[in-house]
């Protein structure tokens, strides 16, 4: 079994308040969530406006393909044109 673990820390620059933070990162999380079925939450920078963290997992039995699915996740992040990937770290278990 792997498990593969994607961490994306982003700039949001349009945000003026948590309101419209929540909003954008609802609406990335729900979009990635139904698309690929990989777990995922914000996880750091709770309390700032226009910084958020993003947790990814992704379990299967074949490591190429948890790659492929969160190499998609990360694709599919970078083309919202909301954010701005400042940082981004995975890792295999």
């Amino acid at each position: 079994m792997v498990i593969g673990i994607c961490t994306l820390q982003l700039l949001i620059p349009g945000s003026q308040s948590l309101k419209d933070k929540r909003q954008v990162i609802k609406s990335i999380l729900d979009r990635i969530r139904d698309r690929f079925n990989v777990s995922a939450a914000e996880v750091d920078a709770l309390d700032s406006w226009q910084r958020a963290t993003l947790g990814f997992a992704c379990v299967s039995k074949d490591q190429v393909f948890v790659d492929q699915v969160l190499q998609k996740v990360l694709a599919t992040g970078e083309s919202n044109p909301e954010i701005e990937v400042a940082d981004v770290q995975m890792e295999f278990v």
